[in-house]
């Protein structure tokens, strides 16, 4: 089961796997993250801190967690994504509808690539 911190006071839930977003490890994320829309949780923020690769199926529960919590008026953001997830999400322009953050680590490492700031701002406009 993921991590998550409800912040005090708001509407708001961080959720931190724990493992991979690949079709083998989705259920309980998935069922997880399903639980939080229900409750009408408007702002999901998951923290990709501990997770390393992301297949199709990862993906499809993102963008359907995102699309499910926009349909309130919520909105869903991804941080903490590893370089290559940063790339993927990128890749398919995920980033321009929901804000999707990297690392810190990879961003002061990084000298090749679309800023990692970049794909968080142009998903606010």
């Amino acid at each position: 089961m993921p991590h998550e911190k409800i912040l005090p006071e708001t509407n708001s839930s961080m959720v931190k796997p724990e493992n991979d977003l690949v079709l083998a490890k989705l259920a309980p994320l998935r069922s997880h993250l399903q639980e939080l829309v229900r409750a009408g949780k408007s702002r999901i923020t998951l923290d990709l801190a501990r997770v390393e690769v992301v297949d199709s199926s990862g993906i499809g529960l993102v963008v359907a967690t995102h699309n499910s919590v926009r349909k309130t008026g919520g909105a869903v953001e991804v941080v903490n994504a590893s370089r290559d997830i940063l790339r993927l999400f990128q890749s398919l322009r995920i980033h321009q509808h929901l804000p999707v953050s990297g690392r810190q680590a990879d961003a002061q490492d990084r000298d090749d690539g679309p800023d990692v700031a970049a794909a968080h701002e142009s998903a606010a406009h």
